[in-house]
């Protein structure tokens, strides 16, 4: 086959049309040099790939050679995530086993980038029919690697708005907040603490701004000193409800950004003493099973993880038989699910 010059006479070539041997010529390397980046191969320069990658993105370069793929839809983790894996593996299990595939898991947090690798390249290298990836394993470079390598990308619930047009699976978390909110005011709660996650998730922006709608609506102003910031974990629920609860003017109720912070929180107020919910009362977020096993069960704003496992799989099924996905973003209902964890206030 004779390759052409990446830009013809009269202009530049279309975006996705450019060649790799194109490509080759751009960045001063072989074309099989252009392959292996594209294939998420070892044994090239650190510069020499972000060499090629960036010549792929800037003219829009797509795989179009029909490489074979493995009958395996990889679902991508980062370690924060994993107490969700089995949920929304699940779901992603139940449509893709129709289609005589398979689900793989790969957990990215430890998989240190090394001979001048990206994490991405972990999943090139395998070769997968699609790519889910959740929460924070996604990375804008990721779509860029994986689309010009032809391998499909979804996103779960990204946390950060999804860059150019990568197909996307969330949930309402503002609508969760705002019923989080509503039942704490309802049950006569006015103050009020919020520990959310980190600041440049975008689900932890949402929660918190829905929290501060609900209760302002209400009359009730959110109290800057009652609002906290970490890590979806329980560690930081346990450290950040100890000051909230050290305070003078201690909060009669909490939200908190996860069930992991939550479930921190309940074991600070035992630790101060207090009881849940005579003194103070608890709401999580995302209904993980531990939820209803805790002492008392925790009341939660949950997340259909299943159920978004499972439109993913479709999404990306469709984009590796090269239809469209329509609509590219797709927002699953939270619930309310109350328990025991909050009551009045005393």
């Amino acid at each position: 086959m004779t390759e052409t010059n990446p830009e013809p006479r009269g202009g530049r070539r279309p975006r996705g049309t450019v060649t790799v041997a194109a490509i080759a010529r751009l960045a001063g390397v072989s074309p099989p040099t252009v392959s292996k980046v594209l294939n998420g191969r070892s044994g090239i320069a650190v510069d020499t790939r972000e060499r090629v990658e960036a010549l792929l993105r800037e003219h829009g370069y797509r795989r179009t050679d029909g490489t074979s793929a493995l009958p395996i839809v990889e679902v991508a983790f980062s370690g924060l995530e994993s107490h969700l894996a089995v949920e929304i593996m699940r779901g992603v299990e139940e449509v893709v086993r129709d289609r005589g595939l398979t689900v793989g898991f790969t957990d990215l947090q430890g998989h240190a980038p090394r001979a001048g690798r990206r994490t991405a390249d972990l999943l090139l290298a395998r070769r997968p029919a699609g790519v889910i990836a959740v929460h924070s394993a996604y990375r804008g470079q990721y779509y860029q690697q994986l689309t010009a390598s032809g391998v499909p990308l979804v996103v779960v619930d990204p946390t950060g708005e999804p860059v150019h047009d990568t197909p996307s699976v969330g949930t309402t978390n503002w609508s969760g907040g705002i019923a989080a909110a509503r039942h704490l005011l309802d049950l006569g709660h006015r103050r009020i603490a919020v520990i959310t996650g980190p600041a440049q998730f975008m689900c932890s922006r949402a929660r918190l701004e829905a929290a501060r709608a609900a209760l302002e609506t209400a009359g009730v102003a959110l109290d800057p000193g009652l609002v906290r910031s970490g890590r979806f974990g329980f560690d930081d629920g346990a450290a950040l409800g100890a000051e909230l609860l050290a305070r003078r003017d201690r909060p009669t109720a909490i939200l908190c950004g996860n069930d992991l912070q939550a479930l921190g929180v309940c074991d600070a107020a035992r630790r101060a003493g207090l009881r849940v919910p005579g003194d103070l009362s608890v709401v999580g977020f995302d209904d993980l099973e531990v939820a209803r096993w805790c002492g008392p069960p925790l009341t939660t704003v949950r997340q259909p993880f299943a159920e978004m496992g499972r439109a993913a799989a479709g999404m990306v099924l469709r984009l590796a038989a090269g239809q469209p996905v329509e609509p590219s973003r797709v927002e699953l209902a939270t619930s309310l699910v109350l328990r025991e964890s909050t009551a009045p206030p005393a």
